[in-house]
């Protein structure tokens, strides 16, 4: 990282402003993750990375609604000639759908990730989640709906017809990437359970198992892993459950085998490895938000306006590029999303 880009010691929060070890511990590992992302481009290509080697997705159980068409090749190092059709929405430019953008390497999208409950270590988490069984596998939906139901991941693949998305991913630390999704649009699974007229909010939660997650024997934050979102973000057609990269199963890094996509928020709002889904009246706990609240908004939407504590919000690096380009508010999809928040002061409700 270049000396203009280090954040200097006096902006640093000090310790003693937080109120115990896990706070110390979280600063700790954020900032050594905003203080890595200089040096990812040697490091994603040195020898030790870790090859990207994952199934691909099952054929549809049902008859598509249109004619499939084939995922594009990905990268050489996982092209497979077994590779089954995904499904592709209409993707004109307005729909927020897709990009022209490069996309990130396979290799880039599962060798530098945040996922804690492996490491902190973001280079690190690939190597750790190897042999990471994904099945059986099961996601509840509960809570303030009419049809309660247990789902088994083999059950929601088979009921809700992968799509292509290729969205912008924005991590609050200040990189980005390119990353076509196979996904589907939660709110069909939403759909699926009857939300009652009290529902507000979706809460989130991931898998707490220490024995699979190694992560979880450390305090760095309280686990499981929460997240949160209204009920009118959750239903937005742009946010998505993924099951998926490159038309192959989700590496267990990137979290497998269902994770949560919303584009315009920040990445840490997409909660990996989801077990439980309930939809609730009031504004649900979500992990960074209740540890470090001055620092981690609930709606975490990109906007470089408004700074993070501790390092600006203006600029990015796209990994795999040189050099920072600018951050876009609500992370270029305003079109989309911006009258979901009329009215909102975005500088409070960040």
């Amino acid at each position: 990282m270049a000396t203009s880009d280090r954040i200097p010691s006096s902006e640093i929060t000090p310790p003693e402003h937080y109120f115990n070890r896990r706070a110390v511990l979280r600063y700790g590992a954020a900032a050594a993750s905003v203080a890595a992302t200089g040096f990812v481009y040697r490091k994603l290509n040195r020898p030790g990375a870790e090859a990207i080697e994952t199934r691909p997705l099952p054929p549809p159980q049902h008859e598509p609604e249109s004619t499939p068409t084939p995922m594009p090749t990905p990268p050489k190092e996982t092209a497979s000639a077994s590779k089954p059709p995904v499904e592709k929405p209409a993707q004109h430019a307005s729909s927020g759908f897709t990009t022209d953008e490069r996309k990130s390497t396979l290799q880039q999208i599962g060798n530098y990730n945040n996922f804690y409950e492996f490491t902190t270590d973001k280079e690190g988490v690939a190597g750790l989640a190897a042999g990471f069984q994904t099945r059986p596998w099961t996601v509840s939906v509960e809570g303030l709906v009419h049809r309660p139901k247990v789902f088994d991941i083999d059950e929601i693949l088979r009921l809700f017809p992968l799509e292509e998305r290729v969205y912008r991913m924005r991590c609050v630390e200040a990189w980005s990437m390119v990353i076509p999704w196979n996904g589907f649009p939660l709110g069909k699974l939403l759909e699926q359970v009857q939300p009652m007229g009290n529902a507000k909010y979706v809460a989130f939660q991931t898998l707490l198992d220490p024995t699979r997650f190694p992560g979880q024997r450390f305090d760095v934050l309280n686990w499981p892993y929460v997240e949160g979102l209204r009920l009118d973000e959750a239903m937005h057609p742009l946010t998505i459950l993924a099951a998926g990269i490159y038309g192959r199963e989700i590496p267990s890094q990137n979290g497998a085998p269902l994770r949560l996509v919303v584009p315009w928020k920040y990445g840490f709002k997409g909660i990996k490895s989801i077990v439980k889904i309930a939809l609730v009246a009031e504004q649900p706990t979500s992990t960074w938000n209740a540890q470090i609240p001055h620092e981690y908004g609930f709606y975490s939407n990109v906007n470089p306006n408004v700074p993070h504590p501790r390092w600006s919000q203006a600029t990015e690096q796209r990994i795999g590029e040189f050099g920072r380009r600018p951050t876009l508010l609500f992370n270029g999809y305003a079109e989309q999303v911006a009258h979901l928040y009329k009215g909102m002061d975005l500088q409070k409700y960040f």
